[in-house]
């Protein structure tokens, strides 16, 4: 069978929240089939658990926050892509801070954190969302219409469309696509970072986000050009960041897609809108497993290898 995967020993990483600029170190440890990926405050009086899910979703500024209670953790999407990447199932992710550590800004160092702990096969069935028919979000008209899908399809792939009226942009291409099956997450998507104006900085900053974000763990841009001196890891790689964002949202799911996603200008809140969606329509998803993994669609039969 298609089996669960989780890590084989833990491994730890210390960085800083991208918006909350603090201090947090991170251990991520193996956890039983079935366990789902769990978060845990472990900084608090009583630790709390918060595990992966739709409806754990609050805070969709900027980033995806997940909540139980008043316990919090946000900006988990790149973890979560990384998971989604690699095809872990089962983790506990210990944090002292109320945001996951931003690291370079990409997930290729969680890529490398999950690889280098090893992932290990579990005795237990792998379990996949296939969705059966579409669903859609779309929000605004016009110049701010913004949309979301998913669609059946026998894998899982993601394409994107950015709008962003900007030189840098317009030069690097606008759209992308990403299929799990012929791609390789770890080479094709994983090294995107997250990137930001010059112009939105003082807002955001006022706003108490952005505060740990620099030229280290971002793609920096004024009104004409990037300014980190290394330039930009790929020629697309503001769209490619909008897929790594998007597969690390899709991934509060708690299971794996088989499906087509596509979107134009969707974000964190839309991209949990469309969860949402999906799961309220009980007629337009199933959960399959593969008893044969030959048998699964490419792309989830092995556990992705390294760069």
């Amino acid at each position: 069978m298609l089996q669960q995967r989780t890590l084989k020993s833990l491994t730890r990483a210390v960085g800083v929240g991208l918006h909350s600029g603090a201090r947090v170190e991170l251990t991520l440890r193996p956890a039983q089939p079935d366990t789902g990926i769990v978060f845990r405050r472990v900084d608090l009086p009583e630790p709390v658990d918060i595990p992966v899910a739709p409806e754990s979703a609050t805070d969709l500024r900027l980033a995806s926050t997940i909540s139980s209670g008043n316990a919090k953790v946000r900006t988990v999407e790149h973890l979560l892509s990384a998971c989604a990447g690699l095809g872990i199932d089962n983790l506990y992710v210990d944090i002292t801070a109320e945001e996951v550590p931003i690291l370079d800004g990409s997930s290729s160092s969680f890529v490398f954190l999950l690889q280098s702990a090893g992932i290990e096969l579990q005795n237990a069935p792998r379990r996949f969302i296939r969705v059966t028919r579409p669903v859609e979000v779309r929000d605004g008209e016009g110049d701010s219409l913004k949309w979301a899908r998913l669609s059946p399809y026998n894998g899982f792939k993601a394409s994107f469309e950015i709008d962003f009226a900007h030189r840098v942009v317009d030069s690097t291409g606008q759209r992308y696509e990403f299929d799990l099956g012929t791609g390789n997450y770890s080479r094709d998507i994983a090294r995107a970072r997250t990137f930001g104006f010059t112009k939105d900085l003082e807002m955001m900053r006022a706003n108490g986000l952005g505060l740990g974000g620099g030229l280290d763990n971002a793609v920096v841009m004024d009104d004409y050009r990037v300014l980190n001196a290394d330039g930009l890891r790929y020629d697309d790689e503001l769209v490619k960041h909008k897929i790594l964002d998007a597969m690390g949202d899709l991934y509060l799911l708690g299971k794996p897609l088989l499906a087509a996603y596509e979107a134009f200008r969707s974000g964190h809140a839309m991209n949990n809108q469309l969860l949402r969606a999906l799961l309220a329509q009980r007629d337009a998803w199933e959960v399959v497993t593969f008893e044969d993994e030959r048998q699964a669609p490419a792309g989830f039969a092995q556990p992705a290898r390294a760069w």
